[in-house]
C-alpha cells in the first residue's frame, strides 16, 4: 500500500487555490490540443464569464437603489474579499483605483509554475466584468503580478461617452 505524505493529508486547500489550479490545467490541455485557437476560446470563455458577473454586479447595485457608477462598483461586487487578496482601493464618483499586493490566483500560478496559463484569466476577467457592469466602464490593468510583483487597476467611465 502506498504511503500518503502526512503533510499533504493535513494541508487544507482553499477553493481559490483549487480554482487557479483547475484553470491552469484546463488551459494547458486546451493549448496542447488546439493551439492558439484553443487559447483564444479560453480567453473568450473568460470574457463571457466576466460579462455575466458584471451584469450581476449591476443588478445588485440597482436592487440596492444605487446608480451604475464607479462609486458603487466595489460595494456591490459579487466576490467577497478574503485574506487571500490584499488591495488598497481608492473609490470616488468618477473612478476606482486598486493596487493589489496579494492575489491567491497569482500566488498559486507562480508557485506551480503555471503563470503562462493563468495570465489568460488575468488579462481578460476584470475588463470583462467592468464592461458587463456598464458598457462604457473601462478597466486599465497596467501592472501584473507576474512581471511587476503587484497588480494595478483603474476603472472609469469612458470619456468619449460623456461628450
Amino acid at each position: 500500500m502506498k504511503k500518503i505524505d502526512e503533510k499533504l493529508e493535513l494541508e487544507e486547500v482553499d477553493m481559490y487555490v483549487l480554482f487557479a489550479r483547475m484553470f491552469a490545467d484546463i488551459t494547458k490541455e486546451v493549448e496542447v490540443r488546439f493551439g492558439q485557437e484553443g487559447l483564444d476560446a479560453i480567453r473568450e470563455g473568460v470574457r463571457q464569464f466576466g460579462l455575466k458577473r458584471g451584469q450581476n454586479i449591476a443588478a445588485r447595485a440597482q436592487a440596492m437603489g444605487h446608480e451604475i457608477s464607479p462609486e458603487f462598483y466595489l460595494s456591490c461586487y459579487d466576490m467577497g474579499r478574503s485574506d487571500y487578496f490584499t488591495s488598497d482601493d481608492k473609490v470616488s464618483k468618477e473612478r476606482v483605483e486598486q493596487d493589489f499586493t496579494q492575489c491567491v490566483f497569482a500566488d498559486t500560478w507562480t508557485k506551480d509554475g503555471t503563470q503562462k496559463y493563468g495570465i489568460h484569466y488575468c488579462e481578460m476577467i476584470d475588463p470583462a466584468i467592468a464592461e458587463g457592469y456598464c458598457s462604457n466602464f473601462k478597466c486599465i490593468h497596467d501592472k501584473h503580478f507576474f512581471k511587476d510583483g503587484m497588480c494595478h487597476f483603474v476603472f472609469e467611465m469612458d470619456q468619449k461617452d460623456k461628450e
